[in-house]
């Protein structure tokens, strides 16, 4: 039943795909996906995928950027606004101790003023806020190092927010 899933979505894929001739399509085995991601990950710019695979390749990808904190999606649809959310769980193991890491959430919610809402200069503020406040060097637990600020959930959310409140500039 999966292999007939796969030919389905491939064949509504390419479909749609002849309708945006901009936009570079090239089909890719799952696991021959992983191994790119690895190898060179710059070479994707989207990757469209069923839920499963997507769950893989989205945890895969989020050990380049050091932490599966980091990592926001969206689950876009020709109508409404979609789904935005972080690429995690919900963490039960560490709820309540101020360990989470908030970016992604963050990010996730920049995805959404950009995407589903049309707010690219608000999307724009929010993402230079949290590279900002990585460049003051603060991280959560999962990607401290040394000569970094080691700080819970709430004060790197706190951190993000002063990065926006004191009007750091947008990228252009």
């Amino acid at each position: 039943m999966n292999f007939q899933a796969s030919i389905l979505w491939r064949k509504r894929v390419t479909a749609i795909a002849s309708e945006y001739p901009d936009v570079e399509l090239s089909h890719m085995y799952v696991d021959n996906a992983a191994m790119q991601l690895v190898r060179d990950p710059k070479q994707f710019d989207t990757i469209v995928t069923n839920n499963i695979f997507g769950d893989i390749l989205s945890d895969e990808a989020s050990m380049i950027t050091g932490s599966i904190g980091m990592l926001p999606s969206a689950s876009l649809g020709e109508s409404g606004p979609g789904l935005f959310e972080p690429i995690h769980g919900s963490a039960p193991d560490i709820a309540g101790q101020d360990k989470a890491n908030p970016l992604a959430t963050v990010l996730s919610v920049a995805m959404l003023l950009k995407y589903g809402l049309g707010e690219e200069n608000a999307a724009k503020r929010i993402e230079a806020a949290v590279l900002d406040t990585l460049s003051r060097g603060y991280r959560t637990g999962d990607i401290y190092s040394a000569g970094n600020k080691l700080v819970g959930c709430k004060e790197m959310g706190e951190e993000v927010l002063k990065s926006v409140d004191s009007q750091v500039p947008a990228p252009v």
